[in-house]
């Protein structure tokens, strides 16, 4: 037997939850954009860059679940074994959650930016920083993931 299965649901989990949470806070943030740009079209770019911020965390999760099928032995790789499985589960856990959760923030941080910067095209800056800070958090599921699923193939488990 061997832990192929164990490592699917990881894939599964890494490109599911994260791209649920990428897919609301862009499309609340491209909600709150579109409005924005039915008054004034020439902020398109500024709205464009706070609307795609949220959209790293699934980009993250997918790269996460391609990692594990390269070394799985779907797209590559070897068999992996019970314990291996296991372990690609457990590596796809930090951005599968950690992403759902920091692109529901992202987005909510991107609405308050879009809104901020309608009213004063100043604050652009401010609510870009506001916004990035979020992503950081990202990042650190992303990095553990990472992390994780390129050791699994040298454990002996």
């Amino acid at each position: 037997m061997n832990g192929m299965i164990y490592a699917i649901i990881g894939v599964s989990i890494a490109t599911l939850f994260s791209g649920i949470g990428s897919a609301r806070g862009v499309g609340s943030a491209a909600q709150t954009s579109m409005g924005v740009l039915s008054e004034d079209s020439s902020m398109f770019g500024k709205m464009l860059v706070l609307t795609l911020l949220p959209g790293t965390q699934g980009l993250y999760g997918f790269i996460v679940g391609f990692l594990i099928l390269i070394n799985c032995g779907v797209l590559g790789g070897t068999m992996p074994t019970i314990g291996q499985g296991l372990a690609y589960l457990g590596a796809s856990l930090a951005i599968g959650f950690g992403g759902m959760f920091s692109a529901f923030a992202q987005g909510k941080a991107a609405v308050s930016g879009i809104t901020m910067t309608a009213k004063d095209e100043k604050n652009f800056s401010k609510a870009m920083v506001s916004v990035t800070l979020v992503e950081i958090y990202a990042l650190l599921a992303f990095i553990v993931s990472l992390l994780l699923v390129i050791s699994v193939p040298g454990l002996n488990i």
